[in-house]
């Protein structure tokens, strides 16, 4: 057998990992006929058809998946030994972490810290954006670590693994006036506009749920899958009470210090670390997988 050109067989397992011919060749900077074309070129060249259409999407056929199981070690391993030869010739490790915007920032970067070395030859790089498309970057490579408030399912995403940090329970805080008891609670979040996380947020749906089983009717003013900018709405908008992980008020200075309206047990907030296989030994993901974060997290 003659040798295998690694190019059309690069390009027909971006194909499967987009389902897509048009997305994979954008990923590519290509165009669609001239993926379209190595993908034929890759086909007579192993004797058999790689693909097929599935409605608006493309799959592999029995032989394309065959041939994308070891497409998909060859090219991970590929993007394991870059992201080594990177580690060992830079004087700082590059370490690019994914922050899902619905966690507290607070928290996060005291979580952070714990992921620096001791001799701080880092550089380190955050990106936000929702859990879904940080698994996506995770998955290809773009992300060496994600913080999330929801572990990875390990059989929708294999070879990506998850460990969670610790978890925080949830309060209500104003920046308004405030001298109510907490036995208030419920009186207070009937009567005050609400800013709470989004709905497509995990912990948006748990404050949903919690409303639900108090039998409130709550007025929300807004809704944030960013929880920075919900803060940030909240003190120019000081009438308004919103929800934050309870230790949110010991890491507040004075100046900008928020009054306690009530906590919620029943509600509380995980913080999870996912990583590929690849980086269970990166200094960074070791540091704080091993780390007590139990004062952090007040438990």
């Amino acid at each position: 057998m003659s040798h295998l050109n690694y190019n059309h067989l690069y390009y027909f397992w971006m194909v499967c990992k987009n389902n897509s011919v048009t997305k994979a060749a954008d990923a590519l900077f290509l165009t669609p006929q001239t993926v379209t074309g190595q993908l034929k070129s890759l086909e007579e060249r192993l004797g058999g058809k790689l693909t097929k259409r599935a409605g608006r999407s493309i799959e592999a056929t029995e032989l394309g998946q065959l041939v994308f199981k070891y497409a998909d070690r060859m090219f991970g391993l590929s993007y394991e030994m870059l992201d080594i030869v990177n580690y060992s010739q830079r004087s700082n490790l590059l370490f690019d972490v994914g922050v899902a915007d619905a966690l507290s920032k607070e928290l996060v970067s005291e979580i952070l810290s714990y992921a620096i070395p001791s001799d701080s030859k880092i550089h380190l790089r955050c990106f936000e954006s929702t859990h879904e498309m940080l698994l996506e970057q995770l998955s290809q490579h773009k992300l060496d670590m994600i913080l999330s408030d929801c572990p990875v399912d390990s059989t929708r995403s294999p070879g990506l693994f998850s460990k969670k940090l610790g978890e925080s329970v949830m309060s209500f805080f104003t920046y308004g006036d405030y001298d109510g008891q907490e036995s208030d609670l419920i009186e207070h979040l009937t009567t005050k506009k609400l800013l709470i996380p989004g709905s497509r947020t995990a912990m948006g749906r748990n404050v949903i749920h919690w409303f639900d089983q108090q039998g409130i009717q709550p007025d929300i003013l807004g809704e944030f899958d960013d929880v920075a900018l919900m803060l940030a709405f909240a003190q120019s908008h000081q009438n308004t009470v919103f929800i934050a992980p309870s230790s949110f008020l010991l890491n507040r200075t004075a100046p900008s210090m928020p009054n306690l309206v009530g906590e919620i047990p029943s509600v509380s907030e995980g913080y999870y670390v996912i990583f590929a296989e690849r980086m269970i030994q990166h200094p960074s993901v070791k540091n704080l997988c091993d780390a007590d974060l139990r004062n952090l997290f007040h438990l």
